[in-house]
């Protein structure tokens, strides 16, 4: 408690630059693979670019605000902000209420000038704060079924039905792996966690072949050739991209596959167009950020000062880290192609100002860290000061030098 009236010392400050590099790259990639579509269907090259660059205004005082508080503050709202979440969810399906695109219905119309927002992307932050302060005041009653598993599976249940309703599995399938990954952290049974893994396996696997357009995916993520210009066409346009851009690519905005074949080039696709544009060396490098950013959020959560910050900073580092891995790997066809986003670079309000949110929640953690290392290297100079040499080798030689003596008088005969 006394680590909260410190002075506020700077955060994670190579958290902070890599997000900032990874931000500035997607800038740059939204409007290349994306100035195509923009001209051609609303007059303005800049029209994605103009949106996004908000976007990303909005996160960043976001980010700013959330590492400036005191993340303790968010156990108190845990359970509103879980509620507010759940109630927007369930206002998206209200016709009129909630925006329709591709088929699916996700998005919540906002009063004019403000644009629809994706409840389900603030469900992923709500969850890890939600779970964070529920598991961290359970303590060991997380190992046990009642307790622990059964109301963890419950509120999952809940949130991920509300999700897959919209329909969005992609989503779901983050927000359950990034739950699970807090639960773990928490101290969950083992037996107890394998059961989750087989439940939720199984429920995702079945979801995957229930629905005809999700067998579709299926079937291309098998054999894209197998119909090139319908179920296949999208998963073989983003491996031509990857393809194309060879060592050091073609060149930024000299990608051609944006030109209508790569369908969503700036949205869950431009992953495609960064290896098309900047070849394997930007394909390296965006890997590298990310695995920096990695590095740096579990190290934050090993050297949180308590359960909530440890849990905290553990969801925030898997959910990107966790959504990046899935983005690449759908793109790259090492899993059925799913409408997720890549963290920071791809076009989307609601995922960035997430993104960005939950970065500044990572870096108010990395802030409390760093003030009770402080405090504590400080008390460990004061007492290093003020302790005294041990006497004992003085005492050690005296009896030498008695013990000595007494031989000597032994061997005269005194």
């Amino acid at each position: 408690m006394s680590a909260r009236v410190q002075p506020k010392p700077t955060p994670d400050l190579v958290l902070l630059l890599t997000v900032v590099v990874l931000l500035v790259i997607g800038i740059e990639m939204v409007y290349s693979a994306s100035f195509v579509v923009a001209q051609t269907e609303f007059k303005d090259s800049t029209y994605f670019l103009t949106k996004q660059v908000l976007w990303a205004i909005i996160g960043l005082f976001a980010m700013a605000f959330l590492a400036a508080i005191d993340y303790h503050r968010l156990e108190r709202v845990s359970a509103l902000i879980m509620v507010l979440v759940v109630l927007a969810m369930l206002v998206v399906m209200i016709p009129g209420a909630g925006v329709g695109n591709y088929g699916a219905q996700r998005w919540l119309r906002m009063p004019p000038p403000l644009p629809p927002i994706q409840p389900s992307e603030f469900a992923k932050l709500a969850v890890i704060i939600f779970m964070s302060h529920w598991l961290a005041k359970k303590g060991g009653d997380v190992g046990k079924f009642a307790k622990g598993l059964l109301p963890f599976g419950f509120t999952m249940s809940v949130v991920t039905g509300l999700i897959m309703v919209q329909p969005d599995m992609g989503t779901a399938a983050i927000v359950v792996t990034t739950a699970a990954c807090i639960f773990f952290v928490a101290g969950a049974n083992v037996a107890h966690f394998g059961l989750i893994a087989v439940g939720v396996v199984g429920g995702f696997a079945y979801l995957a072949v229930a629905s005809d357009y999700r067998n579709d995916r299926l079937q291309a993520f098998i054999n894209p050739w197998a119909d090139p210009k319908d179920t296949g066409w999208h998963t073989i346009q983003t491996l031509i991209a990857l393809g194309s851009g060879g060592v050091a690519g073609l060149g930024l905005g000299a990608s051609r596959q944006k030109f209508y074949w790569v369908p969503n080039a700036h949205t869950d696709a431009i992953f495609a167009i960064i290896g098309e544009e900047l070849g394997f060396v930007g394909v390296v490098l965006v890997f590298a950020l990310f695995g920096v950013l990695a590095w740096r959020g579990f190290r934050i959560a090993f050297r949180a000062p308590d359960q909530f910050g440890r849990l905290l900073a553990t969801g925030v580092t898997c959910l990107i880290v966790v959504q990046a891995l899935v983005n690449v790997a759908a793109i790259t066809n090492t899993i059925p192609y799913t409408g997720i986003t890549l963290p920071f670079i791809s076009f989307g309000g609601s995922s960035l100002l997430v993104c960005l949110a939950s970065v500044g929640v990572l870096l108010s953690v990395s802030r409390h860290e760093r003030a009770i290392s402080k405090r504590q290297d400080q008390r460990g100079a004061v007492v290093r000061v003020f302790q005294r040499r041990p006497s004992r080798p003085r005492l050690a030689a005296s009896e030498a030098s008695l013990g000595s003596q007494h031989r000597n008088r032994s061997r005269r005969g005194v």
